[in-house]
This record gives structure tokens, C-alpha cells and sequence, in this order.
């Protein structure tokens, strides 16, 4: 069953991140310029504006403190207040990147890329940065069109190229943080869309979010692709699981009248959908470092 719980009309929804903390599902609407908090015990999703685009986040240890990923910068985001701190450059301003998908590994380290913002100019200047949870910041990988995919478990990291249409895995040491070993992991040959946002379930399978492809779909650890989920919007952007029982898959979209806008004959566009995928999530992971 596919239900559409949020008809919001996000200009470009992403990022969506269930806290076994509150029991919610944060989001963001990069175009947009907000955080969004969906609850599902009573229905309600609310949100709060920020002072630029939000590409995505990480829970912290703090309830309702998120480090934003925003622009070209990290920040701290108060939820009750609405209020951003600044915290960390990750790129200089005025280059044309801005900061994109990410999320933490298993150890609290939040990974994030960039993409440069005309995703039409075709230029690969994104980065791959990585935060350790003293704030130490690195580059680990460039020459990056639009960041995507990522994903961990304490073996493994994930990540995507969407103009590329690739998605490579790592051997991922937890201890360092170090990713070695990088190969295709498969490539969009024979799945509509390109490769957007990712999660892993907990049989270890990869759920990707196939933006321009109307679905997502769900790759085995050997490559294989078992299952595809046709979605009623063209544009879905990333998934996550959430729910107490970690069993709903949450799927973000674009709407129309973004930067990526869809097309104005899907009235569903820019919602958030709620899927009984027929398998559970596994905790996501809290930035290890402590936020003001």
C-alpha cells in the first residue's frame, strides 16, 4: 500500500530521517528553504523556515538539535526555536556548490556532498567531505556531478552519482573511517530514472529513490535488483524507513515551481509517501559530536 501522508507541495523534498528519539520523521524542502517534522501518531507535519537551502542533516544526541547541512555550511538547527547556528564552512561561498545529500556512519561521523546548483551546466565540481565528531573536516572524494546514495552499515558505504547513473560501494572500516576497495556496485542500466537518495533495510539491501523514474527500488547485496515500487510522481528523491517499528518506508519528492520542478499534472508531487515495504529499517545513526 502506497498513501500519499503529507500532500505539502514541497518544491524539493528530500532528506527524510525517522528519531527513534521522538518518534518522528524529519525532512527538508531544499527550494523551499524549511525543516519539516512529521508525526505520524497524529497526522500532523509542521514546519520550520531556514535561512538558506537546506540540502540535509543528522540528528544529534540533543532532541530537536539537528547539524543542517545548509548551502555550503554546517550548522546547528533548533527545532523549537527555529533558530540556525553557524558552525562550520565546508566550501567556499559563491562557487555555485551547494551542499546536498549526507548522513552519519555507524561511528557518528557525518558524510555529506555537494553538487554544483545548475544541475543543467553538467559540471562535476561537487566534493565529498567528511565531519569527524571533534568537527574535523576532510575531502575524500571529487570530481563529483550531483552527490548522492549514501549509505552505511558497519561494513560498507554506499554512494551515487546521479548524472553518472552509477552507484559504487566501499569497505568501510568504522574504527578510521577510511573507504577502500571502491567498485560499481550496480548502474542504472535497465532502471528508469537516475540514482537519488538511499537507505539499507535489515536483510542489507539498498533502497534507492529513482528521481525522474516514478519508483524506487530495493538491490540485494549481491547487485541485483528484487524489487521495484512504481510511485505516483515522477520525481522521488529519497527514501528512509521510520515508524516504531522502523516497518514504514518514507519516500520524498519534488514538487512543481522549484528549480527541478516537476510537472504541473501530478497533483501528489512534493508530497511525502508512507509504504508497507514488507520489511524493517535499521537506527539511524547520531552525530557523535556535541552540539552547543
Amino acid at each position: 500500500m502506497i498513501e500519499c501522508v503529507v500532500d505539502g507541495g514541497a518544491l524539493l523534498g528530500e532528506c527524510p530521517v525517522w528519531s527513534d528519539r521522538e518518534q518522528v520523521l524529519y525532512w527538508v524542502d531544499i527550494d523551499g528553504r524549511a525543516v519539516h517534522r512529521y508525526d505520524p501518531s497524529n497526522g500532523e507535519d509542521h514546519a520550520r523556515s531556514t535561512p538558506g537551502r537546506p540540502g540535509s542533516f543528522a540528528l544529534t544526541r540533543t532532541e530537536g538539535r539537528l547539524l543542517l547541512a545548509m548551502e555550503h555550511r554546517l550548522g546547528w538547527f533548533d527545532w523549537p526555536s527555529g533558530e540556525f547556528t553557524h558552525w562550520l564552512d565546508l566550501e567556499p561561498a559563491g562557487t555555485g556548490n551547494r551542499l546536498n545529500d549526507g548522513r552519519c556512519d555507524p561511528a557518528g561521523r557525518f558524510w555529506v556532498g555537494s553538487m554544483h546548483e545548475d544541475t543543467r551546466a553538467g559540471r562535476s565540481t561537487g566534493l565529498l567531505h567528511r565531519v569527524d565528531p571533534d568537527g574535523t573536516a576532510a575531502v575524500v572524494r571529487g570530481a563529483i556531478g550531483v552527490s548522492n546514495g549514501l549509505a552505511f552499515d558497519d561494513h560498507r558505504m554506499f554512494f551515487a552519482d546521479s548524472p553518472r547513473r552509477t552507484v559504487w560501494t566501499f569497505d568501510f572500516d568504522v574504527a578510521t573511517g577510511e573507504a577502500t576497495g571502491e567498485r560499481v556496485f550496480f548502474e542504472f542500466d535497465g532502471l528508469p530514472g537516475k540514482p537519488d537518495g538511499a537507505c539499507l533495510d535489515a536483510d542489507g539491501c539498498y533502497w534507492i529513490a529513482c528521481v525522474y523514474g516514478w519508483a524506487v527500488a530495493r538491490v540485494t547485496p549481491a547487485g541485483t535488483v528484487d524489487r521495484l515500487i512504481e510511485l505516483p510522481v515522477e520525481k522521488p528523491t529519497m527514501p528512509a524507513f521510520g515508524g516504531p517499528a522502523r516497518n514504514v518506508l518514507f519516500v520524498t519528492s519534488i514538487g512543481s515551481g522549484g528549480s527541478m520542478g516537476s510537472a504541473p499534472d501530478q497533483p501528489l508531487a512534493g508530497g511525502l509517501f508512507a509504504i508497507d515495504a514488507g520489511v524493517t529499517g535499521v537506527p539511524e545513526p547520531e552525530y557523535a559530536g556535541d552540539p552547543p
